[in-house]
């Protein structure tokens, strides 16, 4: 905040400060309206040892700004840009304030800095549009060294204070930043330790990006959590660890080896014979340990994600366990070299299950601790650790409610997602486990304070679309003991989709659940449908809806065929959100009549023989089964016939398509199977479902002729039904 002018004040071309009465009058005013500390916070810097980056004189030394005498004296810089003062505070403190009472030579840009060591400094507040008088700024974090840093003047003289205070908390300085961090203690009752002191991981693993940091992070720090881990460390790194240190949190760094997240994920590396790959990433890591290794964020070191685990999707058999035990002698050698270089942050590697802990415990004695990610399974770790016979700790870098690969599947076939309120009670018995494990488990970066509202946003996140979830007060219950006085989110329960097996592609099914808000807050309500299931896109658009009462709503299904998810997300409008999740399997809408088709005759152009589900004969189009499916081969033209057996008046014909569809092709009709004519043409066929009316005709054979493929694949109909 900035104050308005205070006092008037001129200076000659020499410097001399001429006082007019109305100078010494608003001075003395000055002195009676001087800011005074906050009831939560006391002056720091008065007295305190202060230095500065020139002075103008020995009339005017640094030591000037911390006396207490806001208009007796004053520090005064040379004239150039940039310039500093810093005090020294004694030891580390929580800050709250900074307030510069500003000669006539003030800082029209200039940071508020702090820092543990007097070396690195980090920014807690900047000013761009400094106008002099009294300047009152609130910032937040801690430090042993505060100092103002400035860059422009609005003049050609230099900076000069009356006076330099800063204010924060008396007590002893927090737990967060600076010094070294060590895994000590005796088997059994191990700790973590910052600067001598007891730590316990309270974390979170980081989602937003790097620009938002300052946006998310103080929130991250409201929750009770003093810790964030991230999966990769690079030059974009330092952001992060200045906004996570300015606000009292450190960071575990993570550095990503191949084949990274577990199965599935990409890039097949041959820890045997790659010493190319290596000696690059050993070279890497050394680059950023040695970049970052003195941050007052930083806690520890993470070498690799899920690669143990993520191996077998690269190998099998015996080459697969000398990959794994290659990959883990190679963590050691990336443990090694970050000691070499950082004697003062502790090193670990996380895998996705505690099957990789052997392998460690072989061959890479020179982490410091052990690290899972562990989700549903999460209180499983310490029976594992204990029938291990380990001998280090560990921590938890992944974890929380039962994720999509641990849970049943629904009705439609598709795994099952808990309910807000099971995911709730998932962290909190996680974190009961973590801290039940006393002297073995340090602590948790539980998972996951993100933003994203996808599929796996809405499954992990405790803030999709910024909004804060049942989870992210289960999270903060745990962390700082208590969330009296907040508003808390709408419960959703007994959500149901009706019906959830068959509901017809572009007509209405029906979602009901019961919602209640602790706050009695007005609620608003919102419905997405997620397509993971029916094609893989994780996104989530808003639904077509209508509110028919009572808790229940009317959705329009999608026009593509499958299983779908089904979001009811209900706000309070206070930044609070419940969403509940359920499938609904979206079917060809049903067609008067029976299908002429069904069990006839059929024969085409080509079919796949084998690929896939196949051998995809032409008769799979006919079988009343959408479980089977007749393909072309994949070219241009094609086509499929039924034969009906006699002469039969047709007028519909509904085209269900496997992904591979027509985007240009016609409908025939024909008496003889060798005399065709055309009833419906198209060029600008989607997919999914085509239902298709004609003049009612009189014909036997009915064809599809398909000229334009929609897709680099063949044509596919799960399909071809005909109708009078």
């Amino acid at each position: 905040m900035f104050r308005p002018h205070t006092h008037v004040l001129t200076r000659t071309r020499a410097g001399t400060l001429l006082l007019t009465l109305l100078a010494l009058l608003a001075s003395s005013l000055t002195v009676l309206a001087a800011p005074t500390a906050h009831a939560a916070d006391t002056l720091l810097s008065q007295g305190r040892t202060a230095t500065a980056s020139s002075v103008e004189g020995a009339a005017f030394p640094a030591s000037a700004a911390v006396d207490g005498n806001l208009n007796g004296t004053r520090w005064a810089s040379e004239w150039r840009d940039p310039q500093w003062i810093q005090v020294d505070l004694g030891d580390r403190k929580s800050l709250s304030r900074v307030v510069l009472t500003w000669e006539a030579a003030y800082g029209k840009a200039y940071e508020i800095q702090a820092s543990d060591n007097g070396t690195d400094w980090r920014t807690l507040t900047s000013v761009t549009d400094g106008n002099g008088g009294t300047d009152e700024l609130t910032v937040s974090g801690s430090g042993r060294y505060v100092r103002m840093y400035g860059t422009a003047r609005p003049g050609s003289y230099g900076y000069s204070l009356w006076e330099f205070q800063v204010y924060g908390a008396a007590g002893d300085d927090p737990p967060s930043a600076g010094g070294a961090v060590k895994v000590t203690g005796t088997p059994g009752n191990w700790q973590l330790t910052v600067d001598g002191r007891p730590y316990t991981v309270k974390g979170l693993t980081w989602g937003p990006s790097v620009a938002d940091a300052a946006k998310y992070l103080p929130d991250v720090k409201s929750m009770g959590a003093n810790t964030i881990r991230t999966w990769g460390t690079d030059g974009s790194t330092k952001p992060l660890l200045d906004e996570a240190a300015a606000n009292g949190i450190r960071v575990i760094n993570g550095f990503w080896l191949q084949p990274g997240g577990g199965p599935g994920s990409g890039g097949c590396v041959n820890y045997v014979t790659d010493d190319a790959y290596k000696s690059a990433m050993l070279t890497e890591f050394a680059k950023w340990v040695e970049t970052y290794r003195s941050h007052p964020a930083t806690l520890l070191w993470n070498v690799g994600n899920e690669s143990v685990l993520g191996l077998q999707n690269c190998y099998s058999g015996e080459e697969l366990e000398r990959q794994r035990n290659a990959y883990t002698t190679f963590v050691n050698d990336v443990a090694k070299r970050i000691h070499s270089i950082d004697p003062d942050h502790p090193v670990t590697s996380t895998d996705a299950w505690t099957g990789a802990w052997p392998y460690y415990k072989r061959n890479a004695p020179d982490l410091d601790l052990y690290a899972v990610n562990a989700y549903g399974d999460l209180c499983g770790v310490r029976q594992d650790w204990e029938e291990g016979g380990y001998t280090k700790p560990y921590i938890i870098t992944e974890g929380g409610p039962a994720g999509e690969w641990e849970v049943p599947d629904d009705a439609n076939g598709v795994p099952d997602e808990p309910t807000d309120v099971q995911k709730r009670d998932g962290y909190t018995k996680a974190w009961n486990c973590i801290t039940g494990h006393q002297g073995v488990a340090l602590g948790a970066t539980l998972f996951h304070y993100g933003t994203e509202h996808d599929f796996g946003g809405i499954w992990f996140n405790l803030r999709p679309d910024g909004l804060k979830r049942l989870s992210y007060y289960a999270v903060k219950q745990a962390y700082a003991g208590s969330t009296a006085g907040d508003n808390t989110p709408p419960v959703i329960s007994n959500m149901a989709v009706s019906p959830a097996g068959s509901a017809p592609a572009g007509q209405e099914f029906t979602v009901r659940a019961d919602v209640r808000d602790p706050d009695n807050d007005t609620l608003t309500h919102k419905i997405f449908l997620s397509a993971n299931y029916a094609g893989n896109d994780k996104r989530l658009v808003e639904a077509q809806w209508r509110s028919t009462g009572n808790g229940t709503f009317a959705v329009t299904a999608p026009q593509k065929l499958g299983v779908w998810k089904v979001y009811l997300q209900s706000e309070d409008g206070h930044g609070n959100a419940g969403i509940e999740t359920k499938s609904v399997k979206v079917v060809p809408p049903p067609v008067d009549g029976p299908n002429l088709a069904l069990n006839r005759p059929v024969t085409a152009s080509s079919y796949q023989q084998e690929y896939g589900d196949c051998p995809c004969t032409p008769a799979k189009a006919a079988d009343g089964n959408m479980g089977t499916r007749w393909a072309s081969d994949w070219s241009d033209p094609q086509w499929i016939a039924v034969d009906l057996g006699a002469p039969t008046t047709v007028s519909k014909v509904q085209l269900v398509w496997d992904p591979a569809y027509g985007k240009a092709y016609e409908v025939q009709v024909s008496d003889d199977g060798g005399n065709w004519r055309t009833v419906h043409a198209t060029t600008s066929g989607d997919g999914d479902v085509d239902g298709i009316e004609f003049a009612a005709t009189t014909a036997r054979h009915v064809r599809l002729h398909l000229t334009q493929r929609g897709t680099g694949w063949g044509y596919s109909l799960y399909e071809f039904g005909i109708y009078r």
